[in-house]
């Protein structure tokens, strides 16, 4: 679905499309120079509808996408889930978990963030210069004291030269192929902050991962210095940027909305079903361990689990001052553990009452803990809840 929103005096974003037109494979000589605005929230659409324009744009052509997402957290291509997001905040708040195709560090997208894509030749593409542009973009709304950081972040605050450290409203990553680039970004405009540091806010501090760490930074919103800018608002300026950097006029190129129907044949829905894949969502995560500890009323346990592409390729668990008969029953539940889903073992039962551990069932070993049984159902229960 096309249509140019764009006129010499500025633009606007409809609510509603009055039209639509879907895009197809044979469309793809018409992606040249062109905006794209998202009128769909989801996730999964966003990122492959991005993914495909990276893929299928002819070599030379600067693209920008523009698109909000429905509450979701979205991690980075190498990066650990269970060491980067409080899983236990994510399920209890029923929010998504998604796995980005760049790299980058993790971020929390809701319809209070709007999220920026710059796409460009790989010989023509600068990190600082597409950063720059999206920079002059919120200085045009009145934020004169927005600026970047050496990450090409961009922050709003105090003078460069305060030693308070200014908070982010903005944050990227990249991804660079043979001939293509591209940076793309959040812009934190009315995010639910509270929701932000909820989610992201992991409690793994034993976690020790070959993975890549998000950089943690103080955030705000724009809306915190300046209430009028919202989505709408952010996604002209920065067209307008846009258009003026690559000499890009609106009549010739009007901007294109898209949303769910326009579907270029089955590259997006293949994307969707990737990303949606336990394998990429979990499946990509780097190898990792994860060292915990749990006092009972019988003794202290240490479980110290390794995991690769997120299979548990070992577990030990000891307790040594356990009698033999609790020694035995951790040793063969720490065997048991090995080939399985790291996040999802334990979480339906394993079908034990504690016989399949010691070879019997035993009920002595008491001294303020209950019996055999009840002690490795236990330590079932704190490892399902731990790894999860």
């Amino acid at each position: 679905m096309y249509r140019s929103m764009l006129s010499r005096s500025g633009c606007r974003i409809p609510r509603k499309l009055p039209y639509t037109r879907r895009l197809s494979t044979p469309a793809i000589p018409e992606i040249q120079r062109s905006v794209f605005i998202s009128q769909s929230t989801d996730p999964l659409f966003n990122l492959s509808f991005e993914d495909w324009l990276f893929r299928h744009s002819p070599p030379d052509t600067p693209l920008l996408f523009l698109y909000r997402n429905s509450p979701c957290v979205v991690i980075g291509r190498n990066q650990n889930p269970w060491k980067e997001v409080n899983m236990r905040a994510l399920r209890e708040r029923d929010v998504p978990l998604v796995r980005r195709r760049s790299g980058g560090g993790t971020v929390y997208h809701d319809l209070g963030n709007t999220n920026f894509s710059i796409h460009l030749a790989r010989r023509a593409f600068d990190r600082r210069a597409t950063a720059a542009l999206v920079l002059r973009a919120v200085q045009s709304l009145g934020i004169p004291r927005a600026r970047l950081n050496d990450r090409n972040d961009l922050c709003v605050g105090e003078d460069k030269m305060s030693p308070a450290l200014p908070p982010h409203v903005s944050g990227s990553a990249y991804k660079i192929v043979n001939t293509r680039a591209y940076h793309h970004g959040t812009m934190l405009i009315a995010t639910r902050l509270d929701a932000l540091g909820d989610l992201l806010r992991a409690e793994t501090e034993t976690m020790v991962t070959a993975g890549v760490a998000s950089v943690r930074s103080p955030v705000c919103n724009l809306q915190q210095s300046t209430p009028h800018v919202e989505h709408s608002v952010f996604a002209c300026a920065v067209e307008r940027e846009f258009r003026r950097e690559y000499a890009i006029d609106a009549k010739v190129d009007p901007t294109q909305l898209i949303d769910e129907s326009a579907n270029p044949g089955p590259y997006i829905e293949n994307g969707i079903t990737e990303l949606k894949s336990w394998d990429w969502l979990y499946g990509q995560t780097p190898e990792f361990t994860y060292t915990i500890s749990e006092t009972f009323a019988w003794g202290s346990a240490t479980a110290k689990v390794r995991a690769k592409h997120a299979i548990i390729l070992s577990c030990a668990i000891e307790a040594l001052d356990a009698p033999p008969q609790i020694t035995r029953g951790l040793e063969a539940l720490g065997a048991k553990a090995e080939g399985q889903r790291y996040g999802s073992w334990l979480q339906d039962g394993d079908g034990n009452d504690g016989r399949s551990e010691t070879g019997r069932s035993d009920g002595e070993v008491k001294e303020g803990g209950g019996g055999v049984e009840e002690v490795l159902a236990e330590v079932r229960r704190w490892l399902g809840r731990m790894l999860r």
